[in-house]
């Protein structure tokens, strides 16, 4: 018979549910694969109540993704191929935490010039979310842009995945209906045109500013558990 009983119930303010970084003791920890992009992760951990477990993850320098909102509301998303999952994806522009000691803003407006050829005026933290946290270590910023220009020149010539990047203006009620009707599954476009129609709907008061704070990366980032790119980090990548 087993005594452990699960009390499902939290004793804290519902109001003020938060998550919360949450160091357990980890007693081993093995980098099983170094990655072009990412590294595989095992880790012993004691859960302090006398269990043990390993876990695997992938460790991930983590993204941003932009949604750019242009002045009649339509969302502009990215038809990219996704090889892991075998689908061509309709996604907001975004890209990796891979350039050396590049803040999470500079690198989204790096993006945006890259992938749409676009500019903002107008830059807002809009969500943030971590992408598969028991299998990895990704963060993930989404950022708000608006009051967008052509770059001069247009979008430069991609490479790989993004030599081709086929692109459309779509009004953000239809954006949130092929969310909801599931013929848009990536989890950018969920959470970004999902946060974006939110966000409106209460006079876009829920925005952050641009430098907002971003804890969840931060203590990723100081557990070791993230493949961070620059001189200033612990665990240089080169």
């Amino acid at each position: 018979m087993n005594d452990y009983v699960l009390d499902p119930t939290w004793p804290g303010d519902v109001d003020s549910l938060a998550d919360e970084p949450d160091e357990r003791l980890v007693t081993r920890s093995e980098r099983l694969h170094d990655g072009m992009v990412w590294d595989l992760q095992r880790d012993t951990i004691e859960l302090g109540d006398g269990q043990t477990i390993v876990r695997e993850y992938v460790a991930h320098p983590g993204a941003v993704a932009v949604l750019a909102l242009d002045h009649d509301d339509r969302v502009f998303l990215l038809r990219q191929y996704r090889h892991p999952v075998g689908l061509s994806m309709w996604e907001p522009v975004a890209g990796l935490l891979d350039i050396a000691d590049e803040s999470p803003w500079a690198g989204a407006a790096r993006e945006l010039v890259e992938e749409a050829g676009l500019v903002a005026a107008r830059w807002e933290v809009l969500v943030d979310l971590e992408n598969s946290p028991g299998g990895s270590s990704e963060t993930i910023r989404c950022y708000l842009a608006r009051d967008l220009a052509p770059v001069p020149g247009g979008r430069p010539e991609g490479h790989g995945e993004e030599r081709d990047l086929p692109h459309v203006w779509i009004p953000l009620a239809d954006a949130v209906s092929a969310v909801l009707d599931g013929r848009l599954s990536a989890p950018m476009t969920v959470a970004g045109v999902l946060a974006a129609y939110v966000s409106r709907l209460s006079g876009w008061r829920s925005l952050r500013p641009v430098d907002a704070a971003w804890p969840q990366r931060d203590h990723a980032v100081a557990a070791g558990r993230t493949r961070v790119y620059g001189s200033s980090s612990p665990d240089t990548t080169d």
